[in-house]
């Protein structure tokens, strides 16, 4: 059994019969009062986002979780397609609701880790940081870039990010797929 205090970022639990993700938490005492955590928690069957606030008497059940790598093979009428890198007979479907917005950074051969309970995948997991071409960026231009300009590019799979002025339509980029943000340029 898994206590309020265990409760922290990334710990998966039971509750209500169905499983939840912790996506941040904050012990919180206040004078004369026992302390709370409050929580932002997903459910990894709906996908829907809540915050609760947990007491000292509350526990809850450990899930096992298996975990499996999955490759990106291609998408089409919202339908993402992925394979087992060493067994390419294992193909899963799934669709967009089930994919959010991780559909932004699924390009052809990435590589992605499935959650698994109870043998049935209830979440995919991004790495971190991945690479990507830039195939649509604006112009560079000279002008007030003492607090270091940014620019709206496009990548390879459609998304939108914001780089700094000098990355150009062809370089290479590291991006952080958890904030959506732009970590360093790889190449030109």
């Amino acid at each position: 059994m898994l206590k309020y205090t265990d409760l922290k970022k990334g710990v998966i639990f039971l509750m209500e019969n169905s499983p939840w993700v912790v996506l941040e938490s904050t012990l919180v005492k206040l004078q004369r009062q026992k302390p709370i955590l409050k929580a932002k928690i997903k459910n990894l069957r709906t996908g829907a986002i809540v915050t609760k606030s947990f007491t000292q008497a509350d526990e809850f059940e450990e899930v096992e979780v298996e975990r499996k790598l999955l490759q990106f093979l291609y998408s089409h009428r919202e339908k993402f397609v992925f394979i087992e890198p060493g067994n390419p007979k294992n193909r899963f479907e799934f669709d967009k609701d089930f994919i959010g917005e991780k559909w932004r950074y699924l390009k052809k051969g990435a590589e992605v880790e499935a959650i698994v309970i109870n043998e049935e995948i209830v979440d995919l997991q991004l790495p971190v940081k991945m690479e990507f071409r830039v195939i649509e960026a604006p112009p560079s231009f000279k002008g007030n870039t003492a607090q270091g300009g940014t620019k709206t590019v496009v990548i390879e799979t459609g998304a939108k990010i914001n780089v700094p002025m000098f990355i150009e339509q062809g370089d290479i980029i590291r991006v952080n797929t958890q904030d959506d943000s732009y970590v360093e340029r790889v190449r030109k």
